[in-house]
């Protein structure tokens, strides 16, 4: 599913050979930096529960892919986390510079709504469906979902959080996008208001556990796995659950959010497992 994914958006992106070219080499530099690709798997996985094929559903999927790259290129910014590596690379302004690092993240996040708004793709599905999985994205990466849990993260940072903000911020900044691919793919496939509903449950159980495991994971990583420098959230004084919780209670949410995500399949049988894989690859990942 990968080198699906991988394929499709080597399509998408011109070369840089095409003016002006630097914009299209630090696109290409962070798009292709090596990521895992979760949240497009996540899209095509739920289609294929409910029979969709995932051709269709693939602008979606690379739609959702280019807004996440979009969200880490802004994220490493000196203005917010002034992170020096990301997978392994210097982060894409300290290779390009904070300016074609800025217009590069804004640049994704316009072309993945122009993928998912092209004509030709009404022809496939319902327009209704359609527009209604562009509101779910745009939603879910907005002042009510994204950006809304950046803002507060900034603003939380250094200081003494209760456990509502701190899952506010986990679920929003993280967690809405995760939620969303699971939810688009089976909008788009014409699933049921009954079986939405236990995607939903699953989609913000695996959308918060995996914010949990990366909080996790800057504790106890390895730097040379992660890609990242171990020990950043302590470095810029982010509120995170090992900091609130401890290490051994965050590995037991973390497990409790997984078990529930797989109990929230259970109505789709077989046709959830692929679902379930990707919940335990969350609890077992090791970047």
């Amino acid at each position: 599913m990968k080198i699906l994914i991988d394929n499709a958006l080597d399509r998408y992106i011109p070369s840089d050979t095409v003016y002006p070219p630097d914009i299209y080499k630090s696109i290409r530099y962070s798009l292709f930096a090596g990521g895992k690709r979760l949240r497009p798997i996540l899209v095509i996985a739920s289609a294929e529960t409910f029979g969709g094929n995932r051709n269709d559903v693939l602008p979606f999927a690379c739609a959702i892919e280019m807004i996440h790259t979009y969200t880490l290129i802004h994220d490493d910014l000196p203005a917010l986390d002034n992170d020096d590596l990301r997978r392994g690379k210097p982060t894409n302004h300290k290779e390009f510079g904070e300016a074609i690092a800025i217009l590069t993240g804004d640049a994704l996040l316009t072309m993945a709504f122009q993928i998912m708004s092209e004509p030709s793709a009404f022809s496939l599905k319902s327009s209704t469906l359609i527009l209604k999985s562009i509101h779910e994205i745009a939603k879910a990466v907005g002042v009510s979902g994204t950006i809304g849990g950046q803002v507060v993260d900034i603003q939380a940072t250094g200081k003494k959080l209760d456990i509502p903000t701190l899952e506010y911020i986990h679920t929003h900044k993280t967690g809405e996008m995760i939620l969303s691919a699971v939810r688009v793919g089976a909008i788009l496939s014409g699933c049921e208001d009954d079986e939405l509903h236990a995607l939903t449950c699953y989609g913000e159980n695996i959308g918060l556990a995996f914010q949990v495991m990366d909080d996790i994971l800057d504790v106890e990583g390895e730097s040379e796995i992660m890609g990242k420098t171990r020990g950043s959230d302590e470095k810029m004084r982010k509120v995170t659950y090992p900091s609130v919780f401890g290490l051994s209670e965050s590995k037991k949410i973390a497990s409790r959010l997984i078990e529930n995500s797989i109990q929230s399949l259970e109505m789709f049988g077989e046709r959830g497992e692929i679902l379930k894989d990707i919940s335990e690859y969350i609890i077992a990942r090791r970047f």
